[in-house]
């Protein structure tokens, strides 16, 4: 079976891990060690003020709402991405309102966005850059400052990502990133927190006492505790094995974006993830009629995909029956998205079985190539 995801590990990884392992020093609450080297290269990487490792990067959009500030208000964000994004909004006692997605990106749509502020005050705006394809950030900044909201981006799909000849996670005041074994940047656990504000010493120093208990104010043993938040920290083999990823993560990311131009140029879908030099495709998308066919003629031929994501919305903790938050783009590429294998251990032969394998099945449905999928 071709697998949908795939961490790429090296010696590189194995001997980083097994030196902590054989240190005895596998974690530590204040962050010293590997996890502050990590901060440190990831903060150069990224071209950001600060950085703060931590343990998921559910973890990462938790606390980030956590010091923006928000209250019990409402944060907009799409509901086409993991349940993590409105998780983190509910966590902070906040309310999600969904906006709808750009069928060409699956990233937020800005005119809905807006429409969205002038119907319901709300306090922050939470853009997920979807399958590492970038929002339109500089649009997301300009409606922020009108409408003087807070911007805490999820980046968890989008680790090395450029907009306007810059990083992703140098734009919004915090960026959220996930390290899960399947993203672009692979640990066994982790996430991070970017910061970009005149406030950043502050906020680090902050972010580093909620990611532990609330410790706070220590001096040796002696500690006091300022807050009641969960044990987030990033342990010392996580940040061990995220050193050597970082340190590859460009050329990991390029080969992705190899693969994406492949698909991009090849296969014979109407709709389907378009190419970008600055996407690094954590996710490959494709928009098709009757998926549940797609799904099993390509698992017949040993090629594993998925369906990223059922919108939230529709998720029983979160169904609605108020209709001004009606999504009409996401509730339909909810029912039609299928992503197939894009990590970067895929060989040239597996990556042209893969996009043989789609064509001959609409060669075969002709009729499901054709019709439209949007109205």
């Amino acid at each position: 079976m071709i697998k949908l995801f795939d961490p790429h590990v090296t010696e590189e990884e194995v001997t980083a891990a097994r030196d902590v392992i054989l240190s005895h020093n596998w974690a530590s609450g204040a962050g010293a060690n590997k996890v502050r080297v990590f901060e440190e290269v990831f903060k150069s990487y990224l071209g950001t003020e600060a950085v703060v490792a931590l343990n998921s990067g559910t973890a990462a959009l938790h606390l980030a709402l956590y010091v923006s500030g928000i209250g019990k208000s409402n944060v907009l964000l799409p509901s086409l991405s993991f349940v993590s994004t409105a998780h983190a909004v509910r966590f902070n006692n906040a309310n999600p309102i969904f906006v709808d997605v750009d069928p060409n990106t699956l990233c937020i749509d800005k005119h809905d966005l807006e429409n969205k502020i002038r119907k319901e005050k709300c306090s922050a705006i939470l853009p997920v850059h979807f399958g590492g394809m970038p929002c339109d950030m500089n649009a997301l900044i300009k409606i922020s400052k009108s409408y003087g909201l807070k911007i805490v981006d999820d980046s968890a799909h989008a680790c090395g990502s450029s907009y306007d000849g810059k990083k992703i996670g140098t734009f919004g005041q915090m960026t959220c990133f996930s390290f899960h074994p399947i993203k672009n940047l692979a640990m066994p656990t982790g996430g991070a927190i970017s910061i970009n504000d005149q406030r950043a010493d502050g906020l680090k120093t902050r972010l580093n006492s909620l990611r532990w208990c609330g410790i706070d104010d220590r001096h040796d043993t002696s500690y006091d505790v300022t807050s009641i938040t969960p044990n987030y920290y990033m342990n010392e083999i996580s940040a061990a094995i995220g050193l050597v990823q970082l340190n590859k993560l460009d050329y990991l990311n390029a080969r992705r974006r190899d693969i994406a131009k492949r698909y991009s140029n090849e296969i014979e879908c109407e709709c389907r993830m378009p190419y970008s030099r600055n996407c690094v495709y954590h996710l490959y998308w494709l928009i098709v009629h009757n998926r549940e066919d797609l799904i099993k003629y390509l698992n017949d031929r040993g090629i594993e995909v998925g369906t990223h994501y059922r919108p939230i919305h529709t998720m029983s903790a979160y169904a609605s029956r108020d209709d001004r938050w009606k999504i009409p783009i996401t509730e339909m590429i909810g029912n039609k998205i299928v992503t197939i294998p894009i990590h970067p251990n895929l060989t040239d032969d597996e990556i042209t079985y893969i996009i043989n394998s789609i064509n001959s099945y609409f060669r075969l449905h002709d009729n499901r190539r054709q019709r439209p999928i949007f109205p």
